[in-house]
């Protein structure tokens, strides 16, 4: 598994422009020694997506989603070369390591072991490994859902976003995502007057305008409220739920990082990012447009937000104009697959507990979701690897995983095929 996680790295898949058709083609040599079928689908020649299967026998089927791009790496900022797959110290070092080459490879040496012990599921096995994850120009899961749904149709899946063990209270929990925020980003645009800058009274500046706009979003506290993910993670970890308005210090109170991640959960968050205006310095700009990033809980909508959006920047000239909207999807607790993560938790670690909770940001589960209605859940169990320090590592300098984390996670995905297919 380490050698497949390091020839993982080497390939360079930093997306854009992502060339996944690379790391496709290597994890199928892989798989197909150990005699997995596998099929490769690509809406263009050089991103292709992995599909691998143990067929079932007609009952419902699991999937192991995972994605082969990467965020970009800046070398200079490294201990060791972003593309090494290095190993020191017990960890295996390079960009993807944690998000998500090392998910990738235990998920490929998982079902390349089942077959190699010719297990026979009741219903299929599959992996994917799935291009466009990072930049989501529909190359990926959502061209698969969409163009070749057979191929990825699953009553199950599992997939990134949590399995961290963390202390909670004095008690270790692992944390499994079943729910994620919409990614609904807007523009805020003012307009004004250009004019030359060396006489400022002869026109409107469009930015002046969008100044105290920014300011009222970066002041903006919304209301908290809970969601059956948060209720849920509560009655988990303390077997009660605090009124929402106490649920952030309660969070921080059981971890103080942990407070800071959980208040992003009880509210919309609204964070201007980009702003754009004159091209040139010397050219007041007769318009301004400012990029929010905002996330909206499950069950809002963009409409929705509007509404809280408008109502912080009150009346005045300015326009909206919503980007987009993505994610937002929840999967239910009371489920088989569920139960299966918990039986595993209570094998591998009995001290530890099990705790939903809501994504801030948003994965490639909201595609199974949304077209199949697929059960999906985050959950790449690590113990040896804090979770403090792994949340420092995605998409950072010197990301690196530990070997006894992949071979943790090997042992869940083959203990969650043999529970659920059984």
């Amino acid at each position: 598994m380490t050698q497949l996680l390091q020839e993982l790295i080497r390939v360079d898949t930093v997306n854009p422009p992502g060339n996944e058709t690379a790391a496709a083609e290597l994890l199928r040599a892989y798989l197909e020694e150990s005699g997995v079928e596998c099929e490769l689908y690509a809406k263009v020649a050089d991103r292709a997506n992995l599909v691998a299967r143990i067929p079932g026998r007609g009952g419902p089927r699991l999937a192991l989603l995972s994605h082969t791009d990467t965020v970009l790496a800046d070398a200079a900022e490294w201990e060791l070369d972003p593309w090494s797959g290095a190993v020191r110290d017990g960890e295996v070092w390079g960009r993807g390591a944690l998000d998500m080459k090392g998910e990738v490879a235990a998920s490929a040496v998982a079902i390349a072991s089942l077959a190699r012990d010719g297990f026979e599921p009741s219903g299929d096995l599959i992996f994917v490994a799935s291009a466009d994850e990072e930049v989501n120009v529909d190359y990926g899961l959502s061209w698969l859902c969409r163009e070749h749904p057979d191929a990825v149709r699953a009553e199950y899946a599992l997939n990134e976003g949590a399995g961290e063990r963390i202390e909670l209270g004095g008690r270790p929990y692992y944390l499994a995502s079943s729910a994620e925020k919409m990614s609904a980003p807007f523009v805020v645009r003012t307009r004004g007057r250009s004019g030359h800058a060396s006489i400022p009274s002869i026109a409107d500046n469009a930015l002046l305008k969008a100044a105290p706009l920014i300011e009222k979003l970066g002041d903006y506290r919304p209301e908290p409220r809970h969601t059956p993910e948060t209720e849920a993670f509560f009655r988990a970890v303390l077997g009660e739920v605090p009124q929402a308005h106490e649920a952030a210090t309660r969070a921080s109170e059981l971890h103080a990082e942990f407070g800071l991640f959980f208040e992003a959960l009880l509210a919309p968050t609204y964070s201007p990012t980009q702003i754009q205006a004159s091209q040139r310095r010397n050219v007041i700009p007769n318009t301004c447009e400012v990029t929010v990033d905002s996330r909206i809980l499950p069950g809002q909508t963009p409409a929705d937000s509007e509404a809280l959006v408008r109502g912080v920047l009150g009346d005045g000239d300015y326009e909206l104009e919503w980007i987009e909207a993505s994610g937002g999807t929840r999967s239910p607790l009371d489920t088989p697959l569920w139960d299966v993560i918990a039986a595993w938790v209570q094998e591998a670690d009995p001290e530890a507990g099990l705790a939903p909770i809501c994504l801030s940001g948003f994965t490639d589960s909201h595609w199974m979701r949304e077209a199949f209605g697929t059960v999906a859940y985050g959950f790449f169990p690590m113990r040896t690897m804090p979770a403090e320090v792994s949340a420092l590592l995605v998409h950072s300098a010197n990301e690196r995983i530990p070997i006894a984390d992949l071979e943790l996670g090997v042992d869940f995905y083959r203990f969650a095929a043999r529970a659920l297919l059984a």
